[in-house]
């Protein structure tokens, strides 16, 4: 079963989500383990794809039966968790949850295990590299705080600004102490940059929506992030449950299919480097082609 839900808008959420008591005390809406479906709140692409994939290919033999909720916002799937209308998710990376959590409600939310990492890239419709972005170019970047900084780091690896060493992880455009070429940086809501790639020079685009977009097909590549030392662990997107639920059967049977050997060879011949499959060993899988294509692009 495979059903779509669209966000009313993240602050009224997050003003609903104050309302509600503890996870606890709400109703379990259905989620009450067993035998009942797995409700997984999900991002479409690449996240609901790899769900559908399990759903209709490995979860049968499992013993598992999923109910794939595609949501259209970051907000919806952590506070459907909270809400008690969901009984997992898999969207987000662990600099966002915890940013998530942190201006959230009071729910302790676990990440359960690593899948896959969107990379951001650096794309534009009119320069071809980045020694063609002109002095005072506009760039867009996503103005979420866990990916803006991770936008900034791409722009300081392609030396076109340097960051202020004491920003951290959280380094936003205020944070940039040296701009040579006097870049114009733009926040944007990040579903909107793809839509709005025209009107800048270079944007820098989260994965699911470069794929979404087509831009991996139809725009200019013109750097990838740099893999850090603790790439995986910061950014890796991956299955997230309430504590209190992480030993529920049914997650930790999706757990296990999403590291499977077939789920991480169908994200490796889906999107061919731009999501990177995280291995078993908690690192970055080799994906064929894909070095060397990136380095041809930058």
């Amino acid at each position: 079963m495979r059903t779509t839900s669209f966000a009313a808008g993240a602050t009224a959420l997050v003003l609903a989500m104050t309302a509600c008591g503890a996870p606890s005390e709400q109703s379990s809406g259905g989620g009450e383990g067993g035998d009942a479906p797995l409700r997984v709140g999900t991002m479409p692409v690449p996240h609901g794809d790899i769900l559908s994939f399990i759903d209709e290919n490995l979860a049968e033999e499992a013993g598992l039966e999923l109910d794939i909720q595609e949501m259209s916002d970051y907000n919806t799937p952590n506070a459907g968790l909270v809400d008690g209308e969901l009984d997992a998710n898999y969207f987000q990376h662990r600099e966002f949850l915890n940013e998530w959590q942190e201006n959230g409600p009071d729910a302790d939310l676990t990440y359960v295990t690593d899948v896959h990492i969107e990379r951001l890239g650096l794309y534009s419709e009119g320069v071809e590299d980045v020694d063609g972005l002109d002095d005072g170019a506009e760039v867009a970047v996503p103005n979420d705080p866990a990916n803006l900084s991770r936008a900034l780091r791409i722009l300081e690896e392609e030396g076109l600004v340097e960051i202020d060493p004491e920003a951290g992880e959280n380094a936003t455009e205020n944070d940039i102490v040296e701009n040579p070429q006097d870049l114009t940086v733009t926040p944007l809501e990040a579903p909107q940059i793809p839509r709005s790639l025209a009107d800048v020079d270079a944007a820098v685009v989260n994965g699911n929506y470069a794929i979404e977009a087509d831009l991996t097909e139809e725009a200019n590549i013109l750097a990838w992030e740099p893999e850090g030392e603790d790439y995986v662990e910061s950014y890796a997107n991956g299955l997230v449950a309430l504590e209190e639920n992480t030993d529920d059967e049914r997650v930790q049977k999706l757990a296990e299919l999403l590291g499977d050997e077939r789920v991480l060879e169908y994200i490796q011949e889906t999107w061919e480097g731009v999501v990177l499959g995280v291995n078993a060993d908690g690192e970055v899988a080799e994906v064929e082609g894909s070095e060397d294509e990136a380095a041809d692009e930058e």
